[in-house]
């Protein structure tokens, strides 16, 4: 293997976790837009801010670890998606700064109507940040973005390859964000939560699968290259990706939903790679392969010793961090629990917890 394609390994070995972590994370504003009212969905919003709260800034390290390594490994690529992509990469920016600070603003709003608009929006902007992520991949696995940079800033992302890329990667965030937060809920001693969740995981999980698997006419249409890749080498990790996400649907039918979220993982990785496998060995599709592309050796060789450095740094704070979340005493904590008296039932119709803004 060329030292070009394995820091593009490397790159994409970032795609993978920000499609996993981060995606789970904005998948969450889709169950909170659509989780009811303030009385109605307070449970599960209280759910969503334990869930997501200690990580939700973490899962960005690995946006930056991408954008770092394609500016510095492959600049001509950098500065040709990034002069072609202008719109969607601004909207998708756009899209995670305002769901973050919404999402701290509602946790401290003085009133309900101020709790009410900035979640709206922290679940909206939840929404556009992966759906315009999804574009621009859509974008440069179908061609559209020229070598030289500077392509269409409409029809490079407005397109049926890059439309479908932004739903699916709405899709996928909201199943990942579904079935951890049934697990969650199951896992926190509110079985209730976990029932709530559990048909509208599989409906929505269900409604996903199908997308992605009737999504490979028109891209074999629209994107060639890709679609004969998707069909050809990558087809494998296709089988592995439906195969994962049939599993999925049986164990949350089944309430195991442990070794469910290990089966949603394994569902959207191999999607993801399988994506990197069919455009493989052009970075660009059609336009640029990866050994063209790369920089300087000694830019690589520091680049990887870079990656060796944060494995040793980094990845151990951040495994530690996802250990505690999972472990601690938060998830005991009664604001997730039905108060004293509180009879069970339809999680949907409990009171928001007090002392919430939601």
């Amino acid at each position: 293997m060329e030292l070009s394609d394995v820091v593009a390994t490397a790159m994409f070995t970032g795609v993978v976790l920000y499609g996993l972590f981060g995606g789970a994370d904005f998948g969450s504003g889709f169950w909170d837009l659509t989780a009811g009212g303030a009385r109605r969905g307070g449970r599960l919003r209280v759910l969503i801010d334990h869930s997501i709260g200690p990580v939700w800034e973490a899962n960005h390290v690995w946006l930056i670890y991408i954008l770092v390594f394609l500016w510095t490994a492959y600049p001509t690529v950098f500065a040709a998606i990034t002069t072609t992509l202008f719109i969607p990469l601004s909207l998708a920016l756009l899209g995670i700064v305002l769901r973050g600070a919404n999402f701290a603003f509602r946790k401290y709003s003085a009133t309900m109507s101020q709790a009410r608009l900035f979640g709206a929006l922290f679940a909206g902007a939840s929404l556009i940040a992966p759906f315009f992520l999804g574009t621009v991949a859509g974008a440069i696995a179908s061609g559209r973005v020229p070598a030289e940079g500077y392509g269409d800033q409409l029809t490079s992302w407005l397109n049926p390859t890059s439309l479908l890329g932004g739903l699916l990667a709405v899709g996928t965030s909201a199943f990942l964000a579904g079935v951890f937060l049934t697990a969650d809920a199951a896992r926190s001693g509110d079985p209730a939560l976990a029932a709530y969740l559990r048909p509208r995981v599989l409906t929505v999980s269900a409604l996903t699968g199908a997308i992605a698997i009737a999504a490979i006419v028109p891209i074999r249409h629209d994107a060639p290259t890709l679609g004969a890749g998707l069909l050809g080498r990558a087809f494998p990790l296709i089988v592995v990706s439906a195969a994962a996400g049939v599993l999925t649907l049986v164990l949350v039918y089944r309430r195991r939903y442990r070794p469910a979220r290990i089966a949603a993982v394994v569902a959207v990785a191999a999607i993801v790679i399988g994506w990197a496998v069919a455009q493989t060995p052009w970075i660009l599709v059609d336009q640029m392969l990866i050994a063209e592309a790369a920089g300087a050796r000694a830019t690589l060789q520091a680049l990887l010793i870079v990656v060796a450095l944060a494995a040793v740094t980094v990845v151990p704070a951040l495994v530690y961090l996802f250990w505690l979340t999972q472990t601690d005493a938060w998830v005991r904590d009664e604001t997730i629990h039905r108060g004293p008296g509180e009879q069970s039932g339809d999680p949907a119709r409990s009171p928001a917890p007090q002392g919430r803004s939601d």
